[in-house]
């Protein structure tokens, strides 16, 4: 500690002061523990080496709550002016403008975030380099309540339905109330028919299951049906990060999950918390499976067969 409160750390090439790292940001409650701010960095020092190669070279936006989740929230695009010189930004075109997005490079980067109480870190779907050209599609499973039955039943019948289209897939726990199917793509394709093809993908398994999934985007209109929600696939529209912590109480972690350890009973959205998530990400759930990044022309193909 230095002599104001603040906490030194090190990483890598440079030494960060975390200031009022015993501020309690995630209040105990029940049987959800209590987190500090020094909690929250010893854990992204850990977590680090199995978040960074998620975030790497793409735009950011940052979830912000300075007093801990019980106090207010604000949504960070633009990076403020005193953020340091060494942290990566990228300036992309918006409807009427340009948004300095921060990136995330290194360990540095993401303990000087958690410092600025960034709780939450949501990514794009596509990099700095290529922003309208993807290389993750991306289907939340979303239920109309906090039925993780309903979620896991939605996760095999997309699976399925992926592997018949002869795409990988991998599964994120979201940390809030669903999960999170991700596909690896090539980055050949524009935004727009990635969006377009996860929306006929979506559209396929709700013709197919009217009773129990949605493509609807009011929630008036859902009932009490599972949303097959494709929205992220859109420009400039962000994904939480594998790793990155929830804003709810016992701060719950997105975390990635085999597709195997979908039928485990204990499996649910907010199964793994800053306390576990190191040890879940050390078993390598997704093993290489992102770098199968694939083009969606044959995808297209077979799915327009299945369509008739």
């Amino acid at each position: 500690m230095s002599g104001d409160g603040a906490r030194t750390v090190r990483a890598g090439r440079r030494t960060l002061h975390v200031h009022r790292p015993d501020k309690v940001l995630f209040p105990g409650s029940g049987e959800a523990k209590e987190y500090t701010k020094g909690d929250l960095v010893d854990y992204h020092r850990a977590v680090a080496p199995f978040m960074l190669p998620h975030l790497r070279g793409r735009p950011l936006m940052l979830e912000r709550q300075p007093d801990g989740i019980d106090g207010p929230r604000f949504m960070q695009k633009n990076t403020p002016e005193n953020y340091p010189e060494w942290i990566t930004r990228v300036e992309l075109p918006k409807e009427g403008g340009t948004v300095c997005h921060t990136v995330c490079d290194d360990t540095a980067t993401l303990l000087y975030l958690v410092d600025q109480a960034s709780l939450t870190v949501h990514r794009w779907l596509s990099r700095a380099g290529s922003p309208h050209r993807p290389d993750r599609m991306v289907f939340d499973l979303d239920p109309a309540g906090d039925d993780f039955e309903a979620v896991r039943h939605a996760a095999r019948l997309l699976g399925e339905l992926l592997d018949a289209l002869n795409l990988p897939s991998a599964l994120m726990t979201t940390g809030s109330r669903g999960l999170h199917v991700i596909v690896p793509l090539d980055g050949r394709h524009d935004v727009d028919e990635v969006r377009a093809f996860a929306r006929d993908v979506a559209d396929t398994l709700a013709d197919a299951h009217p009773d129990r999934l949605t493509t609807a985007a009011r929630k008036k209109d859902r009932g009490d049906r599972l949303y097959l929600d494709v929205q992220r696939n859109a420009y400039a529209q962000t994904a939480v990060a594998p790793y990155t912590v929830r804003a709810r109480p016992g701060a719950p972690v997105a975390t990635p999950v085999s597709w195997d350890q979908l039928d485990d009973p204990e499996l649910h959205a907010r199964r793994w918390t800053v306390a576990d998530a190191v040890e879940q990400a050390r078993t390598d759930p997704w093993a290489g499976l992102l770098r199968r990044g694939r083009a969606l022309g044959p995808a297209r193909r077979r799915l327009n067969a299945l369509r008739g």
